[in-house]
């Protein structure tokens, strides 16, 4: 079965390679704080089965505990290394098989093996947290090479550390008016590309949740990046197929063969 992804919202997707199911940053909820879920219906319970789970950093909106809970008995849970201690509630989910991961670490899982690669963002559990996690990128390789991005910004040494991949899914955009720190946007995220120089790309982690009551406040920031990315990344990576996905949308890109 060649490489297939589905966006769910955010930065959770399904990738399927090798009948293996991986699911990056299970978030599984209308209303996370402050957040609210905005576009997209939540995804079926079909979304919640995987055989492995990927958390890229330990901000709630990508390590959600009670998210992580509803996954079956056996999953396999990749967090970065340190993350146990951090998230106490970690410990309670004893039902899943929790590996912690570093930048250069690699796990098999079934025929696939995913590779954790360096990211450029906060790794602390938000808004306080005295332990510091590595935030995390994974590349997930079977038939295809397919990078999930997690949260970065763009640093000089990305396509080095992710070496070359047939797919890239990349964060475009976030959940608020503004982006700090540690973050692509469209922009950025299209010279991300140019750089990586994948077969295929999927923008994610944009156009999902957005704060309450503020609706009204810079809604370009929730509504125009997946666009925007596609406009970009066609001027800077032309060889490069951009696939804009609805929530729960698939797609099987083009990999190398």
């Amino acid at each position: 079965m060649p490489v297939e992804i589905t966006w769910w919202g955010h930065a959770t997707c399904t990738i399927t390679d090798s009948n293996i199911r991986a699911l990056t940053d299970p978030l599984f909820a209308r209303r996370l704080a402050h957040l609210r879920r905005r576009r997209g219906a939540l995804p079926p319970h079909d979304a919640w089965r995987a055989d492995v789970a990927l958390v890229s950093h330990l901000h709630a909106d990508h390590l959600h505990v009670p998210s992580l809970a509803r996954l079956a008995p056996g999953t396999r849970l990749l967090v970065p290394r340190g993350a146990p201690r951090a998230v106490p509630a970690l410990r309670r989910l004893t039902h899943l098989r929790l590996t912690e991961m570093a930048p250069g670490d690699a796990t098999r899982v079934a025929g696939l093996t995913v590779r954790a690669v360096p990211a450029r963002h906060d790794g602390r559990r938000l808004p306080i947290g005295p332990h510091r996690c590595p935030a995390l990128g994974y590349v997930i390789e079977g038939e295809a090479r397919t990078y999930f991005a997690g949260d970065t910004g763009l640093f000089d040494t990305m396509a080095a550390e992710v070496g070359p991949v047939d797919v890239a899914l990349l964060p475009v955009g976030g959940w608020g008016p503004y982006l700090g720190h540690g973050h692509l946007d469209p922009a950025l995220a299209a010279e991300a590309l140019a750089r990586l120089a994948p077969r295929s790309a999927v923008p994610v982690h944009f156009g999902t949740y957005w704060p309450i009551g503020m609706d009204a406040v810079r809604p370009h920031e929730f509504h125009a990046p997946g666009d925007e990315f596609v406009r970009l990344a066609a001027r800077r990576a032309p060889q490069v197929a951009v696939h804009l996905l609805r929530h729960g949308e698939r797609v099987r890109p083009e990999v190398a063969r």
